[in-house]
Order: C-alpha cells, then sequence, then structure tokens
C-alpha cells in the first residue's frame, strides 16, 4: 500500500482522540475505548498484526494502568491523610507565608518542588502530587492540574534518576550495528553520557520560560481579567526561578550524568528560591498580587471533587510546620533511597518480588510489575508512617475515612485509563511481518518530507511516542534507533547524530503535557474527570512553544557558533511570548442565565 495512505491511516487514531477530546469535548471515558476498538482493528486489519500480538499489547497496557492508577491512589490517599490529620492547615499557612500570590505558589510548588519529585520518581508522580496540593492550598482544580502537567517537561527526560536516558536511550540504541559503528572506540556509557548533557542543555534554554508562562497560563483561564499579561508581571521572580533550577540542572547532567540533573536541580532550586521569596526578593508589590476570585464566582467546570474535601477545615489541630511536611520528606527519601541505591532497588525487583508475563500469548510482548517498587507504595507507606507521626489514633474515624474518600475518587480513574493505556500500546506494538509500526512508519514518511531539516521536526515525533506511549522512556525506546538512522541519512557525524538522538528525548519529555493518561492520573487526585479536552487545549500552548524551540535549538547546534537557528530560536521565543500577552479572553459572568464557559 502507498506510504502516504498509511500514514493517513496511522494518523487516524490520534485524529479521532483529538477530534472527540479535544474539539467535541467528550471525557476519555467515553472516547479511550472507542480508540482503543478502532486503533486495534486498524492494526490487524491493515497493518497485518497479529491476533496474539495485539491482545498481548492490551494485556500489557492494562498490568500499566494499574502501575498508574496505584501511583495515583497512593498520592491520593497521602493528601487525604494530611488533610485528616490537619497538616493541610500547617502547609496551607507555610505557602502564604512565602508569598499570598498565587503565581508565586505555583511556581515554588508545581516548578521546583515538581521537579524535585520528578527527578525521585518520574512516570507522571509530580502531576499526581503537584495537583492535589495546589487544590489543598486554594487552587480550582482545572487550574491545578494545568499548572501541574506544564511543568511535565523540563525534568522529565531525568525523572526516576536517568531513566528516560538510561533505559530509554540506552535500550533504544545498545547493541545496535549501525551505532555501534559510529561510535568506534568511544564506549556507548559515555555517548549515553553526552547524550544525557545534550539534552539537559537544551531542555535547559527552553525550559526557562516554563516558570513565565505556566503564570501566564494560570491568570489567562484563571484570573478575573483573563489575560497572560497578568501572569508574566511576575516575569523576574519567574526567571529566577527558572535560572535556580536549570544551571545546576545542566552543571549535574553534564558533570555526573544522567542519574540527578532533576533532583538535585528542583532541590537547589527549593534552597535558594524559597529563603528568596520569604525574604520578599523580587516579590509583586501589595497591590499586585494575584488572588483568585471568591469561590462563588468560579466557573462550575473549575471545581473537583477533592475541592469540597480539602474546603473543609479540621478545627481544634496545630501542627509544626516540620511535622506537617515530615511525610513529604519522608515520601521523598524513600523515593531516592529506592532508586539510588543498588542493593535496595534490586532486591525491590528481585523475580520473587515481581509479576511478569514474558511473550504473552506467545508474542514479542512482555510486560512485569514489581508492587514494592512502584511509587505508590512509598506514598501508602508514608500514608501509614504519617498515621503514627501524626498521633491520628486519638481522632477516630479520621484515618478510616483517608482511605474510603481516596478510595473513591481513585474508582473514577480507573476506567479511562484502563482504555487509554492498552490503546497506546496496540499503537505502539502494532507492527507485523509487512508494515514497521504506527508510529515509526509515521517518523519514516516525516522524514522523507522534511530531508535536512529533519531536526525541526524531531522533537515533534518525540512528543508524539510520549503522548501514545504515555512516558518519555517509551518514547525513546521506539524513537532512539530511528532518530540516529535519519541523522545517518542525513550525512551528519557522530556528534550530529548525538544531537538529533537528544532532540527525540527532549520532544518526548514535552510531549507528557499532553499525554491523555497523564491528564487522566492528575485530574483523578483532584475528582476533576471528564474535562480532559479542556486541559489539553490548555498545555498545548506550552507544549508547542516547546517543542518549536528544541528544534530550532537543535539545528543551531548542528550548524554551530552563532547561526540563524540560534538567532531564529531566540526570536520565536519573544514573539510567542507578545502574542501571548496580546491575547485576552472575556471574564464570562456565571448566573441562572448563563452558562459558564473558559473558551477564548
Amino acid at each position: 500500500m502507498d506510504l502516504w495512505v498509511m500514514t493517513l491511516l496511522a494518523l487516524f487514531p490520534i485524529l479521532v482522540i483529538f477530534f472527540l477530546i479535544v474539539f467535541l469535548r467528550w471525557s476519555a471515558k467515553a472516547a479511550m475505548p472507542i480508540a482503543l476498538i478502532l486503533t486495534a482493528l486498524i492494526a490487524i486489519t491493515i497493518w497485518g498484526a497479529e491476533v496474539t500480538q495485539v491482545s498481548a499489547a492490551v494485556i500489557h497496557g492494562i498490568v500499566l494502568a494499574l502501575e498508574i492508577l496505584f501511583i495515583v491512589f497512593g498520592a491520593l490517599l497521602l493528601l487525604n491523610t494530611l488533610k485528616e490529620s490537619g497538616a493541610l492547615q500547617t502547609i496551607r499557612a507555610s505557602f502564604t507565608g512565602i508569598s499570598p500570590d498565587r503565581r508565586i505558589q505555583a511556581i515554588i510548588i508545581a516548578w521546583l518542588f515538581g521537579c524535585f519529585i520528578e527527578g525521585s520518581a518520574g512516570f507522571g508522580t509530580p502531576a499526581v502530587v503537584a495537583a492535589p496540593l495546589l487544590v489543598a492550598i486554594g487552587f480550582p482544580a482545572m487550574a491545578a492540574v494545568m499548572i501541574a502537567l506544564v511543568i511535565q517537561s523540563s525534568p522529565v527526560s531525568f525523572g526516576a534518576v536517568g531513566t528516560p536516558i538510561i533505559v530509554g536511550v540506552g535500550s533504544g540504541l545498545e547493541g545496535q550495528e549501525s551505532v555501534m559503528a559510529a561510535l568506534g572506540s568511544m564506549p556507548f556509557d559515555e555517548f549515553i553520557h553526552s547524550v544525557g548533557a545534550q539534552v539537559a542543555l537544551t531542555h535547559g534554554i527552553a525550559g526557562i520560560l516554563v516558570p513565565l508562562l505556566m503564570a501566564g497560563l494560570l491568570t489567562r483561564f484563571f484570573g478575573k481579567s483573563r489575560s497572560f499579561l497578568e501572569g508574566f508581571k511576575v516575569w523576574k521572580f519567574a526567571l529566577f526561578a527558572a535560572f535556580a533550577f536549570v544551571i545546576p540542572y545542566y552543571l549535574v547532567a553534564l558533570l555526573l550524568g544522567p542519574e540527578f540533573p532533576a533532583l538535585l536541580g528542583g532541590l537547589t532550586g527549593l534552597l535558594i528560591v524559597v529563603p528568596a521569596a520569604r525574604a520578599g526578593w523580587l516579590q509583586p508589590k501589595e497591590d499586585e498580587m494575584f488572588e483568585f476570585e471568591p469561590r462563588s464566582k468560579w466557573e462550575p467546570e473549575w471545581i473537583g471533587a477533592l475541592q469540597d474535601e480539602v474546603d473543609k477545615e479540621i478545627a481544634g489541630k496545630n501542627m509544626g510546620l516540620l511535622k506537617a511536611w515530615s511525610p513529604y520528606v519522608i515520601v521523598a527519601g524513600l523515593l531516592i533511597v529506592t532508586r539510588a541505591v543498588d542493593g535496595i532497588n534490586e532486591f525491590l525487583q528481585q523475580p520473587a518480588l515481581t509479576f511478569e508475563w514474558e511473550n504473552i500469548f506467545g508474542s514479542t510482548v512482555t510486560t512485569d510489575i514489581a508492587p514494592l517498587f512502584v511509587p505508590g507504595m512509598f506514598f501508602v507507606i508514608t500514608s501509614i508512617i504519617t498515621y503514627y507521626v501524626h498521633s491520628m489514633g486519638k481522632q477516630p474515624g479520621t484515618y478510616k475515612n483517608a482511605w474510603s474518600v481516596s478510595f473513591k475518587t481513585w474508582l473514577g480513574a480507573a476506567a479511562p485509563l484502563l482504555f487509554a493505556v492498552p490503546m497506546a500500546q496496540v499503537f505502539v506494538n502494532s507492527g507485523s511481518d509487512m508494515y514497521e509500526s504506527m508510529p515509526i512508519l509515521l517518523a519514516e514518511a516525516a522524514t522523507n518530507v522534511a530531508g535536512e531539516l529533519w531536526p525541526l521536526f524531531a522533537p515533534i515525533f518525540g512528543a508524539l511516542g510520549a503522548f501514545f506511549g504515555g512516558s518519555n522512556t517509551v518514547s525513546n525506546v521506539m524513537f532512539s534507533f530511528f532518530q540516529f538512522g535519519a541523522a545517518q541519512n542525513m550525512g551528519l557525524d557522530l556528534n550530529g547524530s548525538r544531537i538529533v538522538v537528544s532532540l527525540q528525548a527532549v520532544g518526548g519529555a514535552a510531549g507528557n503535557m499532553i499525554a491523555v493518561h497523564n491528564v487522566v492520573a492528575a485530574s483523578a487526585t483532584v475528582g476533576l474527570l471528564g474535562k480532559e479536552g479542556l486541559i489539553i487545549r490548555k498545555t498545548l500552548i506550552p507544549m508547542i512553544y516547546y517543542v518549536i524551540i528544541a528544534g530550532m535549538l537543535g539545528m543551531g547546534f548542528i550548524m554551530g557558533g552563532v547561526n540563524f537557528w540560534f538567532l531564529t530560536a531566540l526570536l520565536w521565543a519573544i514573539v510567542y511570548v507578545i502574542i501571548l500577552a496580546l491575547n485576552k479572553g472575556k471574564n464570562v459572568p456565571v448566573g441562572p442565565d448563563k452558562k459558564p464557559s473558559i473558551r477564548g
């Protein structure tokens, strides 16, 4: 069959998802079963994939979905435990003490704390931690999810102590004859280290504007003025927070390798930015502070089920700041130790503690899960520890209520994820003796069109892989070798090939901002399901900025020196911010005769 016909057919499931969720505003719960059936039918009838292969991909997807759901439940349980113990009141007050400005709070919690959690655990964990925490301190649920997803970009390539680079890029390239031949005498680990450093450099430059865009999105969609410009007014603090993260982030990647850039970058940023914010440095003037309007004026679609729960005050409980924050310190410590200490890491993933199904139904698909290693387990353990640390035994029924509320909220996420993740796995595993898998065929068609400009498009296909595969790691496994081959076909040397592979990893990180199952998982933690399309329409704004500037930077790095592409990237960033600053929506009144809307 003609390549372009096949390309359109491969694009069809993507277009259906976007049409149903983004344009028709269907919920993921309604749209994803249709997308799964459609993708499976195309894979079997047109791609020639075996029914056993497709069925195995569905099984693998279900296992991955259960892993994600475990993380979601654990995050919910920890938050509800803190609510019932009274710690959330103290945490709320601590952020008000740093700054009452919601833009500043979002940057500190999502950008810095979120980057630290990403470096510790990865796999969407920052979003399911940051979103409910933002709701707990007074953010609308939809705003919290949007903000939490935007930071699923710069730190993601080094999430879970470097998994997307070490496992994703590493397993995608290692052992490939053309790669080994191109490396010559260079050790493979040294090459992966250099890829990681290049990824950090590109992320570091692109990520400078992420806190600023995040503040702009917050005021544009959830502020009274409906203006990006109101968010951009904290540009000094936003850039300060950006550099406080990206400079140590890049230095760690360059000097130490891909394991700790996000983790140490986020931690260093917190240690620099929080004291500065407390001291009032670069803070808005009192009459320029940004606060949400009273909840009575919020649009109904902003509000999640968790909103009502965290708004219930737990009276008569005073708790010290360190004691209130201790559960987050404990969970971060557990995540770091279990991922960074080889002996513990290996013990938790030993075969006796792991469920594995090799070559499911005789296919090439294998699935496995190590329940004791999943981040959700450490949230649950921390919740149990919190029960004792916060003396919840003296408050009969409170801990039981935390479990009950968490379970009810968690159930809402199960259905969409149990369809979304299997659909992604069918798409990724659709290859047969007749054709390469759908994403590989799409990428091949794109390289035929792009030619020598392929580095401009490399991040887009990284993002596409994350959108369907659900993670930067899966995207890198799927596309890294293809990207290396595309660079070689362009006649690039090893350095040029390294840059193109790094663009794959950068795009794969950016794609997490719009990945359906990330959106569903984050939404579930705040009880906001069925609004995935509205959220994706918002997170597309920073995602588009990110993949385009990454492609331009990649072209610049390949050319070397100060060149046209670097200047174009700078111009793109400036123009994009100006266009957003000039964009202003209407503040639509909410009343009995007016249907609320956040379009604009």
